[in-house]
Order: C-alpha cells, then structure tokens, then sequence
C-alpha cells in the first residue's frame, strides 16, 4: 500500500456517467480518494452515504472526493442513483488502479480466499503527493476520521 509522502499514482477511470475522469484533472486541490470492496453492499452504501451527508463539510475544506471500486460502470452507476451520490464515483473494472494503490488484496470470507479491494482512503495534496493514508477505515467513522484529517493537513 502507498504511504504518506509518496507521489499518488496517476490514472483516468470511467465515472458512473461514462466520461473519463483522470487524477491530474484536479491538480492544484486536495482530493480524498477511497477505495471501496463493492457497490450496493451495506457497508458501502454505510461509507457512501456517509460522505454524500457529509459534502457541506467536505466542501469547506475545499476537497473533491473520488470514490473507486473494481465494479463495472453499469454498477457504479446503478448505485450512484440509487443513493442519491453527490460525488463521483470510479469504475476500476480491471482493478489496475487498486493495485497501482496497493489495495487490491487476497481476502478471506467463509473459509473462502478472494482477491478484492481493501477498504482504503488516501488524501492527495494539490501536488499530488499523498499527505495521509487510512488503510483500514470503518464505513461508520470513516467521515470523522478523514475530516479529522483534513483539517491537520
């Protein structure tokens, strides 16, 4: 996983509308970038709409949040409206962007072993260098946690 003080990989990733979004296109602001497993699964949905409730105060410390998850567009945006996001999200469908990260992990559920994205939130400084990393976030505190963190930074 990347750390604190690493240059942020650069990538372009379809949004849930279908239009390329790339990580330079917000050079010169800070950006949350969270990782998340999968879409319209109830700790996901928990995050999501965290941060959805949560946008007045993510617009005071000036920042974009980009959600990614390796699901495919169509699922992205099926979720997206579902919940009523007021952010956008990443199709990461050949999770190229969650390895580049270092989140693309072997996980283990019912004695069943996978490969999924970790649940993690990077905060990427307007040069692009990552100022703080939470590789393990609760979807519950998650918005506390990182507004936390943006207002040290």
């Amino acid at each position: 996983m990347l750390e604190t003080g690493t240059t942020a990989p650069a990538f372009t990733l379809p949004s849930q509308d279908g239009e390329d979004v790339s990580l330079a296109d917000f050079k010169g602001q800070t950006v949350v970038v969270y990782f998340y497993p999968k879409a319209d699964t109830p700790g996901c949905t928990t995050q999501a709409c965290g941060i959805r409730d949560a946008s007045a105060a993510y617009a005071e410390q000036g920042v974009t949040v980009l959600g990614i998850s390796p699901d495919p567009v169509k699922a992205v945006k099926k979720f997206h409206d579902k919940q009523s996001l007021n952010f956008t999200l990443l199709a990461d469908e050949d999770h190229a962007v969650c390895e580049q990260f270092g989140v693309w992990v072997e996980k283990s559920m019912y004695g069943r072993t996978y490969w999924g994205a970790q649940r993690a939130t990077f905060i990427v400084g307007g040069d692009g260098t990552i100022v703080h990393v939470i590789p393990k976030v609760s979807p519950k505190t998650h918005d506390e946690v990182v507004l936390a963190a943006l207002a040290e930074a």
